[in-house]
């Protein structure tokens, strides 16, 4: 036998054994479950011997009441302690001592914090997601009563087997990739038809001094709100000749265009980050006894995104002061002095630059753009419409809009305007003869393609946060904020500047709101109702916290 051989049959050997819990014998069998500390939990016992009756059963020497049924015990119980705890059964033939080993509540913060220390080391969410899953899932196979190895191997398949099937199989989560891919499809159809193109060359012609050329620049990046790749894609090789002719530096036209996209991207109401924020709200407040729709949630918290609302209005301002501080003031006084080098940049639209000029026409985007605006909106109304509410003369039309949006089916409304959106880019763009019909299914295929990568990190960051409301994580945090007496109105800095390090590590506001949103929601709400805080209070916390996520 060579070695290649042995190590395939140790592996296999290894891979069969099975490390059960320890028992005097095999009257009862302990059931293969997760019992965490401090957490009310139901212990399930199998009777292999159904005439030998029970006399008392007792956990660390209490006696416990029990409920048989279908050759089951059932015993509710709270473990006060972490690590081996002995349930001891007494029948009228013999004592049986079964040990169950409980989950330290403390670990339940390892998987998040694994995520975010890998996305901090090594900048790369996806493997920092993974690894914080599997440490989850190996926690939860190990305190559940199977060997290191196996807790290993059953953790890498419960991820692939169940838990990522799991979470696509999900209705609201199947929608949001839907509408997000959908969204990825219009807007490169409509970028490679020349539509955005055409809403920037609408506006450019007004840029004749270095201050209206950023002006521009600054407008045109919140006039395309649904998309921050496509704003930066589109607008940053579009309007760049025109800030080269005016001798503003490609350092400032960086600055204006990275300082619009992603902005105005987290607090319009119809944008590609939309599906997302939706799916991460409704997982996080699933739990929480909060008596409002996620999409309700959304847009409340709009109103406390003071960072995006600040950006955007420092940027209007540094452009209308004229104002630059540090090497971006160097940067900007060589421009006007030398000019711009007008070297060809990778990643210009190369594909949208092949339509002829009379061809970019500004309507082209502008249109299916309107239908899925006006479109979710529609959405809302209808699915949300109650006539009670419409007829009742005492509510004021603000409060019949408010509770219409907030009984409404946001998923269905999102999944409606976005399908007619690209259905009537498609036709706008063949019905000109901008592109053929090949080409333009061809151009929504790869604007699916492009979402892919946002899709994975949201499917990994559903699966993390099904571990971590399984490991009671939430529970935990709120549980040490609480004990350190922090104020629950210093949650919003904390989350802010918690989640200004982690975009900053991973580049991604993405993957900050994956690893944060299913960690820090709950957390806030528990911490709020622990401090006695009122729901329109504490309500208000929650939704300043909702929006402190979007660095």
């Amino acid at each position: 036998m060579n070695k290649f051989t042995k190590c395939v049959f140790i592996f296999i050997l290894t891979f069969v054994s099975i490390n059960s819990f320890a028992s005097n014998n095999n009257n009862f069998n302990n059931k293969h479950t997760l019992y965490i500390q401090n957490i009310s939990s139901e212990i399930q016992l199998e009777i292999d011997n159904p005439q030998d009756s029970i006399l008392s059963i007792t956990i660390n020497g209490e006696n416990k009441k029990y409920i048989i049924s279908d050759n089951n015990i059932t015993i509710n119980y709270n473990f006060n302690k972490s690590g081996k705890t002995e349930i001891t059964i007494i029948t009228q033939s013999s004592t049986n001592n079964i040990s169950l080993n409980v989950l330290p509540l403390w670990l339940s913060i390892l998987p998040p914090l694994i995520a975010i220390a890998f996305a901090l080391m090594f900048k790369e969410v996806y493997t920092a997601l993974l690894l914080g899953i599997l440490s989850g899932t190996f926690i939860m196979f190990y305190y559940s009563g199977y060997s290191i190895f196996n807790s290993l191997i059953n953790g890498i398949t419960d991820i692939t087997a169940n838990r990522v099937l799991t979470t696509i199989q999900d209705r609201e989560h199947i929608s949001i990739i839907v509408f997000s891919m959908l969204i990825g499809g219009m807007v490169t159809l409509t970028t490679r038809n020349g539509g955005m193109t055409g809403v920037v060359n609408k506006l450019s012609k007004y840029a004749s001094t270095p201050r209206s050329g950023q002006l521009i620049t600054w407008i045109m990046g919140v006039a395309i709100f649904f998309d921050d790749y496509a704003n930066t894609l589109v607008v940053g090789n579009t309007m760049r000749p025109i800030t080269d002719k005016l001798r503003i530096s490609r350092e400032k036209l960086a600055y204006i265009v990275d300082s619009t996209a992603a902005p105005i991207a987290a607090i319009a109401f119809v944008t590609t980050w939309i599906g997302a924020e939706l799916s991460y709200i409704a997982d996080s407040t699933a739990q929480l006894n909060i008596d409002a729709t996620p999409y309700s949630i959304l847009l409340s918290s709009i109103k406390f995104a003071f960072y995006p609302i600040l950006t955007l209005m420092f940027m209007l301002i540094l452009i209308y002061k004229s104002k630059d501080f540090g090497p971006m003031y160097k940067s900007e006084k060589q421009a006007r002095k030398l000019g711009i080098k007008t070297e060809e940049v990778a990643g210009s639209l190369t594909e949208a630059n092949e339509i002829p000029k009379e061809k970019e026409r500004w309507f082209n985007a502008a249109i299916p753009v309107a239908i899925i605006i006006f479109g979710t909106i529609a959405g809302l109304i209808i699915t949300g419409y109650k006539s009670h509410i419409w007829g009742d003369s005492n509510l004021t039309f603000g409060t019949k809009l408010s509770e219409t949006i907030g009984s409404a089916d946001p998923y269905k409304s999102l999944l409606w305007s976005s399908s007619f959106g690209v259905i009537v880019a498609i036709l706008l763009s063949v019905g000109q003869k901008i592109v053929s019909l090949k080409n333009a299914v061809e151009s929504v295929i790869d604007g699916f393609r492009i979402m892919l990568t946002a899709m994975i990190i949201l499917v990994l960051a559903w699966t993390l946060a099904t571990i971590t409301k399984e490991l009671h994580t939430a529970e935990f945090l709120s549980g040490i904020l609480t004990g350190l007496s922090v104020p629950p109105f210093l949650l919003p800095a904390i989350v802010f500047i918690l989640s200004a390090i982690v975009a900053f590590a991973t580049g991604s506001s993405w993957g900050t709101m994956a690893i944060l949103y299913p960690l820090i929601l709950p957390a806030t709400w528990y911490i709020s109702e622990k401090a006695g805080i009122q729901y329109d209070h504490a309500m208000n916390i929650f939704l300043n916290v909702t929006s402190c996520v979007l660095v």
